[in-house]
């Protein structure tokens, strides 16, 4: 069920102290306001410069200031998140991000000046644990986005409210607060800071690529949700339950795919494969493609890996397929992948 903010944040238990991916829009700057309050002098923030727009370098002071005005300590990491061809702008954004936060030293307390957070020389505390923003609508739209794609079941359990990578624990405690529910909370907030430092309001800022529809997200957002929400009300509960249930059928098929791998020695041995239905065998080269190699096969790849894997019965045999962002071969008796 859908919560406000504040419940969120009441029935949010991270580890501490805790860092907040903070971009200076409404909702990383409703989470990390609410996070602050809670848990004052735990709270560290971390702004990622893309540089992908006019207005970066702002959004950069922006958020330096407003982390000095609620005595918050933050980090301004930039990064290079130009795409690769046949890499979208979003997902090379997100994969910026995530080196970001996987490289990044934070500060023990204080405030950078632009300059020098952006020339990122803070090297004192490594980030262990990092909350990020997303909410009940960025839920909605993920799943929708999925549909859109033919996604199989990764893909339609949207986003985990809590993950391990690269060593850092990741919480999205919003993700059962609608987007409105967060613009509410943010208009009540009237007052923050201290002594003569008072303000009135919660300043944030606007990206101006969330209302620019060549974006498909943007499109689900400004013509999908409004839509849903006229003809089914609770559609953010609903798409959430069916998210989960996506997400423990994932869960039961990494299950199996680890006892099959574990017959099949890893890399997996073509003979032992070869023993397992189509089905079983592509969940096992998709689990070991993406648990040992961080990479993701279409399926047509998948499916051309399996059929070539079946007719894989002599000793002169070549298997040498694109998958992912690199290739699967056949080495002796086993199937090996590499990015040349």
């Amino acid at each position: 069920m859908t919560q406000s903010l504040d419940q969120a944040i009441a029935s949010f238990e991270p580890n501490l102290p805790l860092t907040i991916g903070y971009s200076g829009g409404a909702d990383s700057t409703a989470l990390l306001l609410a996070c602050a309050q809670k848990w004052p002098g735990q709270i560290n923030a971390i702004h990622i410069h893309h540089g992908l727009q006019a207005a970066a370098d702002e959004f950069a002071a922006h958020c330096l200031a407003f982390c000095k005005r609620i005595n918050v300590p933050l980090t301004v990491k930039k990064v290079d998140a130009k795409h690769e061809l046949g890499e979208s702008p979003e997902a090379a954004a997100r994969n910026a991000r995530y080196s970001a936060f996987s490289s990044s030293n934070m500060p023990l307390s204080g405030v950078f000046t632009a300059s020098e957070a952006i020339k990122n020389i803070a090297d004192n505390v490594k980030i262990a644990n990092i909350a990020l923003a997303q909410h009940a609508d960025d839920q909605a739209e993920t799943l929708l986005l999925a549909l859109s794609r033919g996604a199989g079941l990764p893909g339609l359990a949207a986003m985990p409210s809590a993950w391990l990578r690269d060593g850092i624990q990741y919480y999205r405690p919003l993700l059962q607060v609608s987007a409105s529910e967060v613009r509410r909370w943010l208009a009540e907030q009237t007052e923050f800071g201290e002594g003569n430092g008072k303000l009135l309001g919660v300043p944030f800022v606007e990206d101006p690529t969330n209302t620019d529809e060549s974006f498909t997200r943007n499109r689900i957002r400004a013509k999908l949700l409004p839509a849903l929400d006229a003809v089914f009300p609770q559609f953010r509960d609903t798409f959430a339950r069916s998210s989960s249930h996506a997400a423990q059928a994932q869960t039961l098929l990494n299950e199996v795919a680890e006892q099959d791998l574990l017959k099949t020695d890893t890399p997996p041995n073509i003979k032992q494969l070869q023993q397992l239905s189509d089905v079983r065998m592509g969940n096992a080269l998709r689990f070991w493609l993406k648990k040992s190699h961080q990479t993701t096969p279409s399926t047509a790849q998948l499916n051309q890996l399996i059929a070539q894997i079946k007719v894989c019965t002599t000793r002169g045999h070549q298997i040498h397929i694109k998958v992912g962002r690199g290739f699967v071969e056949r080495q002796g008796v086993s199937v090996h992948w590499y990015n040349p």
